[in-house]
């Protein structure tokens, strides 16, 4: 089954339970994610990734601004994304990706951080997030 589908099926049941605020944030996702579909991308994963970080940054504007109760709404809507994606990667796992990654590039200084951010995320596949593969890479290279 498609994340697409599974978010289908994810709403039909909450609109049946009457969970109004997860059909609503089901509905959104399922939008883009056929508007990515349409356009021939198929990423699906990019697509979540892509909406959950919307309402984090959507939570912390509201914050920000004095609206708790919006930032509150959003950040249930990143939660719900979450459910769909993949789990995040362990701080051990990451430190050795970022290390095999600094081997194959033969990186060594933070000019190379580039060539080393490409690799890392690529061998991530999705489950870590960029700042903080930047973060571990940046330490490991000692910038």
């Amino acid at each position: 089954m498609t994340v697409t589908e599974q978010v289908r099926a994810d709403m039909n049941s909450a609109m049946k339970a009457g969970e109004k605020q997860r059909v609503s944030a089901l509905r959104l996702v399922l939008s883009e994610l056929q508007k990515d579909a349409k356009e021939g991308r198929g990423d699906e994963l990019a697509v979540l990734r892509r909406e959950r970080k919307r309402r984090i940054d959507a939570a912390s504007q509201f914050r920000e601004g004095g609206r708790p109760e919006l930032a509150d709404q959003e950040e249930a809507e990143a939660t719900i994304i979450e459910h769909y994606l993949p789990a995040e990667l362990g701080d051990a796992e990451l430190d050795a990706i970022v290390a095999a990654a600094i081997a194959e590039t033969g990186a060594s200084s933070p000019k190379d951080m580039g060539q080393v951010m490409k690799a890392v995320i690529a061998r991530a596949g999705g489950r870590a997030d960029g700042k903080r593969a930047s973060a571990r890479v940046r330490e490991a290279l000692g910038a």
